[in-house]
């Protein structure tokens, strides 16, 4: 039965705007098993999107766990006409272009790896170089919209029958217009009745939210988030095990 969990719990997550493993829209340092490869697609509030994006909009991205420790992501979010300064009176509302970049998580250490108590730690970045100017690492304006760098912790535990996660992370960023820096965190849980279900709370630094990720025939997987408890954010990714 512990195993089991174990394995559920490894498979379940994976953060919404950023195409990568974590909670909703922070870190954790859960991972996929090795070799698996993503392909997802979400539909995105402007409430959990940096401020250039002030309509909802859409991203989808590739995900490849390359080691046990290591996985790297490569997302991209859609423009519409009027952000792009396609004209906006023949174009408006229209999606015309996407703005991309890279993501890369590392597992510094396994959960239990020297003693019963020891938290997985994983340290990752996310959209962290501008293409705009001259190029600027963690850029304080620029096209590197979802720039963060962050370390997470994560620790598990049963509950009764169910699993319960403690996540704990720290996240920097240098943008003025959509700051990410401080301590974040989140509860997860997983019933025993509902293996594969997964209820998340979580603050990312900046709002609280709340959600659910569901997963399907050992492939597809669902997520629901309420961003600032409010906001409906979701989507759809389907896994590929290729170990």
């Amino acid at each position: 039965m512990m195993g089991y969990f174990l394995f559920c719990n490894s498979t379940l997550s994976a953060q919404l705007t950023y195409g990568v493993t974590g909670l909703l829209h922070t870190p954790s340092a859960e991972m996929q098993r090795d070799k698996t490869v993503m392909l997802g697609g979400n539909f995105m509030n402007k409430e959990i999107t940096p401020p250039i994006w002030s309509y909802h909009t859409y991203n989808y991205f590739l995900n490849i766990t390359v080691f046990p420790w290591l996985e790297v992501a490569y997302t991209c979010t859609l423009f519409q006409s009027q952000t792009t300064g396609v004209n906006w009176k023949v174009g408006k509302g229209k999606f015309t272009n996407q703005d991309r970049y890279f993501s890369v998580r590392a597992r510094v250490l396994r959960e239990e790896q020297f003693w019963k108590d020891m938290p997985a730690i994983v340290i990752g970045t996310s959209d962290p170089f501008t293409e705009s100017g001259d190029g600027e690492i963690a850029s304080t304006n620029g096209n590197g919209y979802f720039s963060r760098f962050f370390v997470a912790m994560s620790k598990h535990f049963f509950v009764g029958k169910g699993k319960m996660g403690i996540h704990l992370s720290y996240l920097y960023n240098n943008r003025n217009d959509y700051s990410l820096n401080g301590v974040a965190g989140g509860i997860s849980y997983l019933p025993s009745m509902l293996p594969n279900l997964k209820l998340i709370v979580e603050y990312d630094s900046k709002d609280f939210a709340f959600g659910g990720t569901y997963l399907l025939f050992n492939h597809l997987h669902a997520q629901i988030e309420m961003q600032k408890m409010a906001y409906l954010t979701g989507g759809l990714i389907y896994k590929i095990y290729l170990k």
